[in-house]
């Protein structure tokens, strides 16, 4: 019986023995000062609410085509690579884009669905001029509405930067851009409110104009940079109020905003021939050399991107030097 007792005692030891020995290079391994690898995980999705609908995004989207210009500056600077673009009006400031290595979208107002299918993107961008095809295009690819509330301009943008910078896990740097850009707004409109001075801003286009206030597309000037509107009443449209020149000897504005819309869509820049009539010329605007024709790449057809928004305010601040 006894040396039953032993025997069996022997062969436990020996099994446990054995256990330990198969467990010593899983052990050794951990211990080496570095955590066993971890179990790939699951990607992760998120939801965006916009005024479209619901945009669901699985993981990290690689192959991305994006309608929006103000969305493709705010990618270029957080350095996140684009597969598609509407390439036949693409800014100035952004015409890498129109390189080879990307691949035409169609245009800004009407996408070319066939290509973008057969891109297969994960993620399409798109914005106002777009919203007409957003349910069509959600067939090829989750599509998400990132067009700017003109009304809320600057909410509206830091909210569509951080979304952005989200999908694409670029959070930090998005902040600081942001407090780099309102760093900017803030002296802006500081100096802009102590001037004291009225403005209007209008839209040349093909020998007319028409007048954007507060609250409008170009309405930022007033809403938050800070000048006063020579005219409180201006009516609030996509294509602006249509004014004559004797509208503005009328008002007379310290500063006249000019956004010439044909040197981006024409191709040729006729706003300067076009303003500085003999009326124009009577006004406290052109005397005083306030006058100011600004970037219609930034305002017309981008807007509301990083390096946009950027780039409209600091033209805003030079006027005022």
């Amino acid at each position: 019986m006894r040396k039953l007792s032993v025997l069996l005692l022997t062969l436990i030891i020996a099994v446990i023995a054995s256990a330990c020995g198969a467990a010593a290079p899983e052990n050794n391994a951990a211990g080496s000062g570095s955590p066993a690898p971890e179990a790939a995980k699951a990607p992760v999705e998120q939801s965006f609410k916009h005024e479209l609908g619901e945009t669901k995004i699985k993981g990290v989207p690689s192959k991305v085509v994006v309608f929006d210009f103000g969305a493709l500056d705010t990618l270029d600077r957080l350095g996140v690579e684009v597969l598609g673009v509407p390439q036949a009006n693409i800014p100035s400031y952004l015409s890498k884009y129109k390189d080879a290595k990307y691949k035409n979208a169609g245009s800004l107002t009407e996408p070319d669905f066939e290509k973008i299918s057969a891109m297969s993107p994960d993620l399409i961008i798109i914005s106002g001029r777009q919203s007409k095809a957003y349910e069509e295009l959600s067939k090829i690819a989750p599509t998400l509405y990132v067009a700017l509330d003109t009304k809320n301009y600057m909410t509206s943008f830091e909210n569509n930067t951080k979304t952005l910078a989200k999908i694409f896990g670029k959070e930090a740097a998005a902040e600081q851009e942001l407090a780099k850009v309102n760093a900017t707004v803030k002296a802006v409109k500081e100096k802009a409110s102590a001037s004291g001075k009225q403005a209007l801003i209008i839209l040349s286009n093909g020998g007319k104009v028409s007048a954007y206030g507060a609250g409008s597309r170009f309405g930022l000037i007033h809403d938050v940079l800070g000048f006063t509107p020579v005219d409180k009443s201006i009516e609030v449209t996509t294509h602006g109020q249509s004014i004559s020149f004797e509208y503005i000897a009328e008002k007379n504005p310290d500063y006249l905003f000019v956004v010439d819309r044909d040197a981006v869509v024409g191709g040729q820049s006729n706003a300067k021939q076009t303003i500085e009539n003999d009326l124009v010329k009577n006004t406290k605007a052109f005397k005083d050399g306030h006058i100011v024709y600004l970037d219609p790449n930034f305002w017309y057809l981008s807007g509301g991107g990083l390096i946009s928004v950027e780039g409209m305010v600091k033209e805003v601040e030079a006027s005022l030097k």
